[in-house]
């Protein structure tokens, strides 16, 4: 099934939570932050939340600098 990450069309099995996406990304869950579908969600969320056909997920990373 497509979904939509960052504006760009990806696919992804079905049943698969924003937990395995973010697996799968190779990014490290403590240093962003999750829009799905125009919701920002809290870390523990991630895991709950199975993706459905047309879902649209907007990542940021958070970067350190001084």
């Amino acid at each position: 099934m497509d979904i939509t990450v960052n504006n760009q069309s990806r696919t992804v099995t079905q049943g698969q939570t924003l937990a395995d996406l973010i697996n799968d990304m190779k990014l490290d869950a403590a240093r962003i932050a999750v829009e799905y579908n125009r919701d920002i969600l809290t870390r523990e969320q991630l895991a709950e939340v199975s993706l459905k056909e047309g879902d649209t997920i907007e990542i940021v990373n958070f970067v350190g600098g001084g």
